[in-house]
Protein backbone atom coordinates (compact mmCIF):
# COMPACT_ATOMS: atom_id res chain seq x y z
CA UNK A 1 0.00 0.00 0.00
CA UNK A 2 2.88 2.26 0.69
CA UNK A 3 4.27 1.56 -2.36
CA UNK A 4 1.43 2.45 -4.22
CA UNK A 5 1.04 5.83 -2.57
CA UNK A 6 4.90 6.58 -3.14
CA UNK A 7 4.21 6.08 -6.73
CA UNK A 8 0.92 7.96 -7.44
CA UNK A 9 2.81 10.61 -5.33
CA UNK A 10 5.99 10.55 -7.70
CA UNK A 11 3.61 10.83 -10.72
CA UNK A 12 1.63 13.85 -9.53
CA UNK A 13 4.30 15.27 -8.26
CA UNK A 14 6.28 14.52 -12.42
CA UNK A 15 2.78 15.59 -13.66
CA UNK A 16 3.19 18.40 -11.63
CA UNK A 17 6.96 19.61 -12.43
CA UNK A 18 6.42 18.91 -16.51
CA UNK A 19 3.09 21.23 -16.55
CA UNK A 20 5.10 24.09 -14.98
CA UNK A 21 8.51 23.70 -15.76
CA UNK A 22 11.46 25.20 -13.48
CA UNK A 23 11.26 28.66 -14.43
CA UNK A 24 12.71 30.75 -12.06
CA UNK A 25 9.70 33.26 -12.99
CA UNK A 26 7.21 31.57 -12.02
CA UNK A 27 6.02 32.47 -8.34
CA UNK A 28 5.98 29.60 -5.91
CA UNK A 29 3.29 27.83 -4.80
CA UNK A 30 2.23 27.86 -1.12
CA UNK A 31 3.38 24.31 -0.34
CA UNK A 32 6.71 25.96 -2.01
CA UNK A 33 6.98 28.63 0.00
CA UNK A 34 6.20 26.93 3.35
CA UNK A 35 8.97 24.24 2.07
CA UNK A 36 11.11 27.26 1.52
CA UNK A 37 10.73 28.85 4.62
CA UNK A 38 11.12 25.41 6.67
CA UNK A 39 14.31 24.49 4.57
CA UNK A 40 16.10 28.13 5.95
CA UNK A 41 15.18 27.23 9.28
CA UNK A 42 16.54 23.58 8.96
CA UNK A 43 20.17 25.34 7.44
CA UNK A 44 21.16 26.69 10.24
CA UNK A 45 22.52 24.41 13.11
CA UNK A 46 21.25 24.62 16.20
CA UNK A 47 24.32 26.00 17.83
CA UNK A 48 23.81 28.64 15.60
CA UNK A 49 20.48 29.66 16.79
CA UNK A 50 21.94 30.67 20.52
CA UNK A 51 24.89 33.04 19.30
CA UNK A 52 23.96 36.29 20.91
CA UNK A 53 24.70 39.82 18.56
CA UNK A 54 28.12 41.18 20.16
CA UNK A 55 27.78 44.44 18.60
CA UNK A 56 26.42 46.59 20.31
CA UNK A 57 23.09 49.08 18.51
CA UNK A 58 24.33 52.25 18.01
CA UNK A 59 23.94 54.92 15.34
CA UNK A 60 27.21 54.56 13.75
CA UNK A 61 26.81 50.50 13.56
CA UNK A 62 23.19 51.27 11.74
CA UNK A 63 24.77 53.61 9.53
CA UNK A 64 27.78 51.35 8.51
CA UNK A 65 25.64 48.28 8.36
CA UNK A 66 23.16 50.24 6.35
CA UNK A 67 26.28 51.07 3.36
CA UNK A 68 27.10 47.62 3.79
CA UNK A 69 23.71 46.63 3.15
CA UNK A 70 23.26 49.12 0.28
CA UNK A 71 26.36 47.98 -1.79
CA UNK A 72 25.99 43.93 -1.36
CA UNK A 73 22.64 43.29 -0.05
CA UNK A 74 19.92 45.67 -1.84
CA UNK A 75 20.80 43.70 -5.44
CA UNK A 76 18.91 41.02 -4.73
CA UNK A 77 16.79 42.11 -1.05
CA UNK A 78 16.07 45.70 -2.70
CA UNK A 79 16.85 48.94 -0.34
CA UNK A 80 13.51 48.42 1.85
CA UNK A 81 14.22 44.81 2.67
CA UNK A 82 11.20 44.03 0.41
CA UNK A 83 12.89 41.37 -1.99
CA UNK A 84 11.81 43.43 -5.02
CA UNK A 85 14.52 44.29 -7.13
CA UNK A 86 15.67 43.13 -10.74
CA UNK A 87 17.56 40.65 -9.49
CA UNK A 88 15.45 39.47 -6.70
CA UNK A 89 12.88 38.81 -9.28
CA UNK A 90 14.47 36.27 -11.13
CA UNK A 91 15.38 34.43 -8.46
CA UNK A 92 13.63 31.11 -7.21
CA UNK A 93 12.40 31.06 -4.37
CA UNK A 94 12.65 34.99 -4.35
CA UNK A 95 14.68 36.92 -1.38
CA UNK A 96 11.75 37.13 1.52
CA UNK A 97 10.39 40.19 2.56
CA UNK A 98 12.69 40.65 5.49
CA UNK A 99 10.64 43.34 7.19
CA UNK A 100 8.12 40.82 7.70
CA UNK A 101 7.53 37.89 10.66
CA UNK A 102 9.26 34.96 8.55
CA UNK A 103 12.51 36.97 8.76
CA UNK A 104 12.22 39.39 12.01
CA UNK A 105 11.48 36.11 14.16
CA UNK A 106 14.35 34.58 13.48
CA UNK A 107 16.98 34.85 16.03
CA UNK A 108 20.18 36.90 15.70
CA UNK A 109 22.28 33.76 15.48
CA UNK A 110 20.24 32.76 12.72
CA UNK A 111 20.71 35.84 10.59
CA UNK A 112 24.23 35.84 11.28
CA UNK A 113 24.43 32.20 10.41
CA UNK A 114 22.73 32.53 7.01
CA UNK A 115 24.89 35.86 5.53
CA UNK A 116 27.33 33.90 6.55
CA UNK A 117 27.10 30.66 5.04
CA UNK A 118 23.75 31.29 2.89
CA UNK A 119 21.17 28.62 2.35
CA UNK A 120 21.53 25.82 -0.40
CA UNK A 121 19.14 25.48 -3.64
CA UNK A 122 18.31 29.24 -3.01
CA UNK A 123 20.30 32.66 -4.71
CA UNK A 124 21.60 33.17 -1.10
CA UNK A 125 25.14 33.01 -1.39
CA UNK A 126 27.33 32.40 1.92
CA UNK A 127 29.40 35.43 2.62
CA UNK A 128 31.93 34.44 4.96
CA UNK A 129 35.50 34.06 4.06
CA UNK A 130 35.25 31.30 6.93
CA UNK A 131 32.29 29.10 8.18
CA UNK A 132 33.51 28.50 12.00
CA UNK A 133 34.10 32.31 12.29
CA UNK A 134 31.03 33.49 14.94
CA UNK A 135 33.09 37.21 15.22
CA UNK A 136 32.40 38.90 11.79
CA UNK A 137 31.88 42.53 12.72
CA UNK A 138 29.98 43.64 9.79
CA UNK A 139 27.98 40.67 9.70
CA UNK A 140 27.04 41.51 13.04
CA UNK A 141 26.35 44.83 12.11
CA UNK A 142 24.16 43.61 9.18
CA UNK A 143 21.72 41.97 11.40
CA UNK A 144 21.13 44.89 13.12
CA UNK A 145 20.06 46.31 10.37
CA UNK A 146 18.13 43.45 8.88
CA UNK A 147 16.13 44.76 12.79
CA UNK A 148 15.90 48.25 11.61
CA UNK A 149 14.22 47.31 8.19
CA UNK A 150 10.35 47.14 9.58
CA UNK A 151 10.89 50.57 10.93
CA UNK A 152 13.42 51.99 7.32
CA UNK A 153 12.12 54.80 6.77
CA UNK A 154 11.56 56.80 2.54
CA UNK A 155 14.46 58.95 3.34
CA UNK A 156 17.07 56.27 4.53
CA UNK A 157 15.62 54.28 1.60
CA UNK A 158 16.35 57.59 -0.67
CA UNK A 159 19.94 57.68 0.97
CA UNK A 160 20.92 54.22 0.13
CA UNK A 161 20.12 54.18 -3.31
CA UNK A 162 23.11 56.52 -3.65
CA UNK A 163 25.15 54.25 -1.85
CA UNK A 164 23.66 51.26 -4.37
CA UNK A 165 26.43 50.07 -6.87
CA UNK A 166 26.97 51.97 -10.30
CA UNK A 167 27.43 50.04 -13.83
CA UNK A 168 30.13 51.42 -15.88
CA UNK A 169 26.90 52.51 -18.23
CA UNK A 170 25.16 54.32 -15.26
CA UNK A 171 28.58 55.74 -14.35
CA UNK A 172 28.56 57.05 -17.85
CA UNK A 173 25.17 58.59 -18.46
CA UNK A 174 25.96 60.52 -14.88
CA UNK A 175 29.06 62.13 -16.42
CA UNK A 176 26.83 63.48 -19.86
CA UNK A 177 24.28 64.63 -17.56
CA UNK A 178 27.22 66.31 -15.62
CA UNK A 179 28.90 67.81 -18.88
CA UNK A 180 25.66 68.99 -20.16
CA UNK A 181 24.40 70.65 -17.03
CA UNK A 182 27.83 72.23 -17.19
CA UNK A 183 27.52 73.67 -20.87
CA UNK A 184 29.83 71.38 -22.10
CA UNK A 185 29.04 69.53 -25.47
CA UNK A 186 27.93 66.29 -25.60
CA UNK A 187 28.92 64.20 -28.55
CA UNK A 188 26.42 61.84 -31.03
CA UNK A 189 28.74 58.98 -29.51
CA UNK A 190 28.19 59.17 -26.08
CA UNK A 191 24.43 59.49 -26.66
CA UNK A 192 24.59 56.05 -28.70
CA UNK A 193 26.76 54.43 -26.60
CA UNK A 194 24.10 54.11 -24.07
CA UNK A 195 22.19 52.36 -25.95
CA UNK A 196 24.09 49.37 -26.53
CA UNK A 197 23.34 46.08 -24.73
Amino acid sequence: MILIILAVGGAMLAWYVSSRGFSAKTPPSSAEAYIARRLRRLAVPAHARDLQNPEPASPEALSEAMEHYADHCAICHGNDGSGRSHFGSGLYPPPPDMALADTQNLTDGELYYIVENGIRFTGMPGFGANPADEKDAATWKLVRFIRHLPKITDDEVALMTTMNPKSPMDLAKEERIKKFLQGEDVSPEDHRSQHHH
